[in-house]
């Protein structure tokens, strides 16, 4: 995100449904969001996407769960103190590269890529579609 203001999330909501087309309610069932500011606007945003938006309360890590395992393994790279925004984008998208390519066991030890790749390829298979013939270049 450019910024922590709401319309900074909005615009990068409305890239991805323009990106992902018809299948983005499929691929975005819901999201999960904590309180903060930049979220406020996010549930009539999902709404009008037709995903649903749900929020965990306040001082509740345990509610997002996935997000706090993330977080930890983004920490092995970015300690704690260190501010993310001083990372350099090519180190950034470099540890995206390695958490997305890394073997899990609760995916019976498929990499997230591969799961999201299926995903994407059983959703055009139930739309018709091919992954070639469904993306829209996004500027």
């Amino acid at each position: 995100l450019e910024s922590k203001e709401s319309r900074a999330v909005k615009r990068v909501f409305m890239g991805l449904k323009a990106y992902y087309g018809e299948i983005f309610e499929e691929v975005f069932k819901s999201i999960t969001a904590d309180n903060g500011s930049e979220f406020s606007e996010l549930s009539a945003l999902l709404e009008s996407l037709k995903s649903e938006a749900y929020f965990s309360h306040p001082y509740s890590s345990w509610e997002r769960g996935s997000n706090e395992r993330q977080n930890g393994i983004i920490r092995r790279f970015i300690p704690k103190g260190k501010a993310i925004k001083d990372i350099p984008l090519v180190e950034v998208k470099e540890i995206e590269r390695w958490m997305n390519q890394y073997p899990r066991k609760i995916l019976g030890y498929n990499t997230p890529d591969e799961c999201f790749y299926r995903e994407l390829l059983e959703i055009c298979k139930r739309k018709g579609k091919t992954l070639e013939g469904l993306f829209v270049e996004v500027s």
